[in-house]
């Protein structure tokens, strides 16, 4: 075997969160710091021009294209569960929308064990982590490395959704971050110039000038090489070949709420029974690895339009062409912005914040109708809503297939499992539908396309999600953080039983924020590194 790399810290995962941890504990002159990431580089154009995310959200080569188990309360469908395979992980394929949750989410977080995560915790980590377009605030960064871009509309029909949701008594907001639980307005995206801001684009690039921050990719960690209860690197296999690197003091996973749970198991970190039943040595009886998964299911409604007021006007030939010549003269235009510029919140129940229901708008159809871009390109106008249940309450599981580390792990999403979800999502599909039919954007409606049966009634929404719903890419919770002696991970982020292992990333978070997980991320990965950096 080739001689082991060395390093003081080992972060395996360069996504949202891994990025940031290795760049910012590389800030340290004399502390070393190896990146090894499974996926390949993202130094492809296309990958940082927002209103390419059409293409490049589903291309295969940056992305794990993972499947569940069947749902049964799907009926038995199983969904696709998009992962970023490249460097910047799922930041260098999403849709870009900042969106960080409430105060209330991470007040949550504290109230179940998890000390100093509160959003009076988590709030400096936010603002030292952005450039916002608006400057610097009480709320906002003004000289962190992601770039933020507020919130703005690229087609009128999101100026007409905004006036129609206004009417249906929801205020409108110029900062869907300033903690509204009730409110629809642009959203921010993780945007700078015109280029997409990655973790991989605001962290990493600039960190790897130093000289003790080493990227490996296109390398897939097999294991945390655990001795005495102490972990000490890492196998990972680079180039058909199996390779060790040596951890003086510390090995974090970054994987994600997918990946990092998987790669406990495979180290023996997780519950004893199942892992015996692998062969796989037992180092930390940890029951809980792998369970609480929570994600966002994903519902949508669709409408024609009577005006050409979507960005249907920007792919035919002279939008095309604008567009294309706006992007490419001065970073502006409808290929500088994302896929869903507006957003917001309501409460599917009247003043229950548990029953909050995420809007996200995109002023075009949006229908895969084959393979390719050509495939998904609307054919005439009209607009998409996208909703989501913030917090549901049903719980889910990772679970190992096999002790080889190849095999991609059992996702059991468990979508409304608990019978309370579909009842929220349901009702607040209903509501939403009364929304768009409100002036003005009711006056310009064309046919319903989704959904594509006659839905009169809650049990008829009921019936439809169960048919078609589908998943808003946002894991969470594998590694639950907490204080109690059957979480993951304390609140210093280490993993129990197995000293200088710790897990940064999306997996920790105990409850599912009511918000896109990007900004968390970001969030939890400079929290991370200042806490592991301490340590």
């Amino acid at each position: 075997m080739t001689k082991p790399l060395e390093f003081d810290y080992i972060v395996v995962g360069a996504g949202a969160s891994g990025c940031v941890v290795a760049a910012r504990l590389s800030e340290k002159a004399d502390v070393s710091v190896g990146l090894f990431e499974a996926g390949g580089q993202d130094k492809a154009l296309i990958l940082g021009i927002p209103g390419a995310n059409i293409i490049t959200g589903t291309d295969p080569r940056y992305n794990w294209a993972y499947q569940t188990e069947p749902n049964p309360e799907l009926g038995g469908r199983k969904l696709y569960w998009a992962q970023g395979k490249v460097v910047g992980g799922s930041s260098s394929i999403n849709g870009m929308m900042y969106m960080r949750g409430h105060r209330r989410d991470y007040d949550r977080w504290k109230a179940r064990g998890c000390d100093g995560w509160d959003y009076r915790g988590v709030l400096p980590y936010f603002r030292k982590a952005e450039t916002n377009e608006r400057g610097e605030s009480e709320l906002h960064g003004g000289s962190g490395p992601m770039l933020v871009a507020a919130g703005r509309s690229t087609a009128p029909v999101c100026e007409l959704f905004l006036q129609a949701a206004e009417a249906y008594g929801v205020p409108l907001v110029d900062d869907l971050n300033a903690d509204k639980p009730q409110a629809f307005g642009h959203v921010d995206m993780t945007i700078g110039k015109g280029r997409r801001s990655s973790a991989s684009a605001a962290y990493l690039r600039p960190a790897l000038k130093r000289r003790n921050l080493t990227l490996v990719v296109n390398a897939l960690t097999l294991r945390v090489v655990i001795v005495k209860g102490e972990a000490k690197g890492i196998e990972f296999l680079h180039d058909g070949q199996k390779r060790m690197a040596v951890a003086r003091r510390g090995v974090i996973l970054s994987g994600g709420a997918v990946n990092s749970p998987q790669l406990l198991m495979l180290s023996g970190v997780g519950d004893a029974t199942t892992l015996k039943a692998f062969g796989i040595q037992v180092e930390a009886d940890l029951p809980e690895v792998g369970r609480n998964l929570q994600n966002h299911p994903m519902y949508r409604l669709m409408y024609t339009t009577t005006k050409p007021v979507s960005a249907y006007s920007h792919v035919r030939p002279l939008g095309a062409v604008k567009a294309g010549l706006q992007y490419a003269l001065r970073r502006s235009g409808v290929l500088s912005r994302g896929l869903f510029p507006t957003s917001g919140f309501f409460h599917a129940v009247e003043g229950d914040p548990n029953t909050e229901i995420q809007v996200c708008m995109a002023p075009a159809l949006v229908i895969r109708r084959k393979p390719g871009v050509f495939g998904i390109l609307p054919t005439e106008h009209g607009f998409t809503l996208l909703l989501n249940h913030g917090s549901p309450f049903s719980r889910g599981e990772v679970r190992l297939k096999s002790s080889n580390p190849t095999v991609p792990a059992a996702i059991f999403s468990n979508f409304f499992s608990d019978p309370r979800d579909i009842d929220i999502l349901a009702e607040g599909a209903r509501r939403a539908r009364d929304l768009v039919h409100s002036a003005p954007l009711g006056q310009i409606l064309g046919r319903e396309l989704l959904p594509a049966k006659p839905a009169a009634t809650r049990e008829d929404f009921e019936a439809d999600i169960r048919s078609t719903a589908t998943t808003h890419y946002h894991p969470v919770g594998t590694c639950r953080m907490g204080s109690d002696s059957q979480s993951v991970v304390d609140p210093q982020l280490r993993v129990r039983g197995v000293d200088r292992l710790y897990v940064a990333d999306a997996s920790i978070m105990p409850v599912l924020i009511n918000g896109n997980t990007y900004a968390a991320s970001v969030m939890i990965g400079e929290k991370a590194a200042d806490i592991i950096g301490s340590l």
